[in-house]
């Protein structure tokens, strides 16, 4: 297992930038994540270190070897795609055993190595079919099994679960964490979807739709302290609320227009943060309790008047209509069969957060 670096990376076609002098550092034998919107450059940079295009500068390392120049052949680097690109005239060992039989390793070795990961994919009783007849997550797990059989130290997977369906991709995903665990192989996720790329990851890179990386962390540090409104906004759903610094050497509150003054907690003041600078926060929708009752203890209190209910099964939704026009999501988890209080259309509620709840946004 070895970790990559890509050192101020660029890539242009004839219609603008794709990539913009990327840095990036992706640990050895981790699992991570690079999670954007469609279209902003993910699967371009996947396909830069796969060695499948040519950057038009900057370095990529593999470990301590820039690999930068080396022919896609040379790079101990695999990647899974999106639609598989299995081989439909070879059955599933001979699809699996391909990259071996091209190093000309002996026959019972190939033999040996195939069998091996097979059965590690619970694919050994559809040896000798043809992919066509396979499903959709036997085709997945052959053609990562044919990935992983000649040992690389980096397996990039591009958007590999997309045509799942959602049962089966939950599945998948599980499958893939073991499998990562189980091998210590450094993989490279790219999706657009948060869900998944919350599951697998160790650590992740939020990238937005211009190229530029905005965040780097671990899944928790990305949902909970995003550091910019894009994070905020493309990890997850939260409520961004814009207002004014007030107090900042005293408790610390944002003014909000219309609606009032709210405490807020700053672990660490940065030099942006003067008295009565222009700022946003960020809420979590699951951070913010609701309730038609009066509660004490907690930080901030607002009121506000249900619009529209949701119902997701695990949670319930309330799109809440403040006194400023302003809409705020919130999200209850379903905990009871038959709740004390139930709230209606049109119903009157109470929303408290506490400070240490709301994060301060950079951007």
């Amino acid at each position: 297992m070895r970790s990559i670096k890509l050192n101020k990376l660029k890539k242009t076609i004839p219609e603008g930038t794709i990539i913009p002098e990327v840095n990036l550092h992706i640990p050895a034998g981790k699992f991570f994540a690079l999670l954007g919107p469609s279209g902003c450059g993910k699967t371009t940079l996947l396909r830069l270190i796969a060695g499948l295009e040519r950057a038009d500068s900057g370095k990529i390392f593999l470990g301590d070897e820039d690999i930068t120049d080396w022919p896609i052949h040379k790079r101990p680097i695999n990647i899974v795609f999106q639609n598989y690109a299995l081989f439909p005239h070879l059955d599933v060992f001979d699809n699996v055993a391909y990259s071996l039989k091209l190093k000309k390793l002996p026959k019972l070795l190939i033999e040996q190595k195939v069998l091996k990961i097979l059965e590690a994919f619970h694919l050994e009783n559809h040896i000798y079919k043809l992919t066509s007849q396979l499903s959709g997550g036997q085709q997945q797990r052959v053609a990562l099994a044919r990935a992983i059989v000649n040992e690389p130290d980096v397996l990039l997977l591009d958007e590999p679960l997309a045509a799942l369906d959602f049962k089966l991709r939950e599945r998948m995903l599980i499958e893939l964490i073991e499998l990562q665990d189980k091998l210590k192989t450094t993989f490279v996720y790219v999706t657009h979807d948060q869900f998944e790329a919350l599951t697998v990851a160790d650590q992740m890179a939020i990238m937005n739709s211009r190229g530029e990386i905005e965040q780097i962390g671990t899944p928790k540090e990305i949902y909970e302290f995003p550091i910019t409104s894009f994070v905020a906004k493309f990890v997850g759903t939260t409520n961004i609320i814009s207002g004014r610094l007030r107090h900042l050497d005293g408790e610390t509150e944002i003014e909000i227009p219309d609606l009032g003054n709210f405490k807020i907690y700053i672990p660490k003041a940065k030099d942006w943060m003067k008295e009565g600078c222009d700022m946003m926060i960020s809420i979590r929708p699951e951070k913010i309790f609701i309730s038609k009752k009066e509660v004490k203890n907690f930080s901030n209190t607002l009121k506000g008047t249900v619009q529209s209910i949701v119902y997701h099964g695990r949670s319930t939704q309330y799109n809440i209509l403040l006194k400023n026009q302003t809409r705020i999501q919130v999200f209850e988890q379903n905990e009871e069969h038959f709740p004390q209080q139930v709230i209606d259309y049109d119903n009157e509620v109470n929303l408290y957060w506490q400070k240490e709840n709301v994060v301060i946004l950079e951007k």
